[in-house]
């Protein structure tokens, strides 16, 4: 069972079309056919903006929760945006019976608050912000980000994903034109180590993502864990390096891909501690890519045949999505 996750380097992708490239889009397809994760490094996005970024996310989680709450997550989950107070949103990985809902809610709940803000002038769903007096210059600092994020996956990640299925360079892209992706900033509190040992509260359960691929910044406390080989039930640590970013596949991309590559569960836990003692905050940031809401997710070309069919139907990204996400907020 490899203890660690490979390390893609992106510093000679260029524009997608040089020998370099390839070979670095084979080795990140070769990584999702393996266990859907990766550590990626010379992206393009500067530490100094993931740093900046990171000092917003404390100043807004440091509000009052009077005033974050300025900005609430509407009720219904699918509309993904604005803030999400302690143990408001509950993982349901792969459980959607209303009767089950509750009881899994009650079990070690997430202990974590989160705000999500997605693109602009999305037709589909609005951010929802705090007024800017509460904390200037935090609304455009955030949309920046998702916008740096968003020019690495045209410019690059969704060329090496294609590239690397012996698709044409710009094949996902064609799917993913709208952007209504979803920039995340989460905060885990600190809090004594002996209600996490005790089963009270938990950090994040076992769980994939929903949409074609993640992103995932990380500041310096460890705690994401990624089941490896995929379906063994053994958990290998992804700690923080400090340059790169994890990248993970998920479910869609796997549909897409017919099982091809892998969307893997993975959790945040609380690092080995002493039981009397207390667990430091953590931060992360993901930027999470979905396909245009309009989109059919069917099986990609050379991804089946006869002796390998396909094994999902076809479905429209949005309809997928939504599922997923009203569950969590049940």
């Amino acid at each position: 069972m490899p203890d660690k996750l490979p390390i893609i380097d992106f510093a000679d992708f260029g524009d997608g079309t040089t020998p370099e490239s390839l070979g670095i889009a084979k080795k990140l397809i070769e990584a999702c056919q393996d266990v859907g994760f990766a550590y990626l490094i010379n992206i393009g996005i500067p530490q100094s903006e993931v740093d900046d970024i990171f000092a917003w996310s404390r100043k807004f989680f440091a509000l009052p929760p009077a005033i974050k709450q300025l900005a609430p997550h509407p009720k219904e989950g699918r509309k993904h945006r604005g803030y999400s107070g302690i143990g408001v949103e509950q993982i349901s990985h792969e459980v959607f019976d209303s009767n089950e809902l509750p009881s899994l809610r009650k079990k070690a709940p997430d202990f974590k608050e989160s705000f999500d803000i997605g693109r602009a002038d999305s037709p589909h769903v609005e951010n929802v912000w705090l007024p800017e007096e509460q904390l200037p210059g935090f609304r455009e600092a955030a949309l920046s980000f998702f916008y740096t994020c968003r020019s690495f996956q045209v410019n690059k990640l969704m060329k090496a994903l294609s590239l690397g299925l012996g698709l044409g360079a710009d094949f996902l892209e064609n799917y993913h034109r709208d952007g209504d992706n979803q920039l995340r900033l989460l905060h885990y509190p600190a809090a004594p180590a002996e209600i996490f040992f005790r089963g009270e509260k938990g950090r994040a359960r076992s769980h994939t993502d929903y949409g074609t691929a993640t992103i995932l910044f990380q500041d310096e406390e460890s705690g994401l864990e990624v089941e490896s080989p995929r379906g063994s039930g053994q958990f290998i640590p992804v700690p923080p390096i400090r340059g790169a970013v994890v990248f993970n596949v998920g479910d869609l991309l796997m549909r897409w891909s017919n099982d091809t590559l892998k969307s893997t569960l993975h959790r945040v836990c609380v690092p080995p501690h002493d039981q009397t003692g207390l667990v430091k905050e953590r931060y992360s940031i993901p930027f999470f890519i979905g396909a245009d809401a309009n989109a059919l997710v069917d099986c990609l070309p050379g991804c089946w045949s006869a002796d390998h069919p396909k094994k999902y139907e076809a479905v429209t990204a949005g309809t997928y999505i939504n599922v997923r996400l009203d569950v969590n907020y049940a």
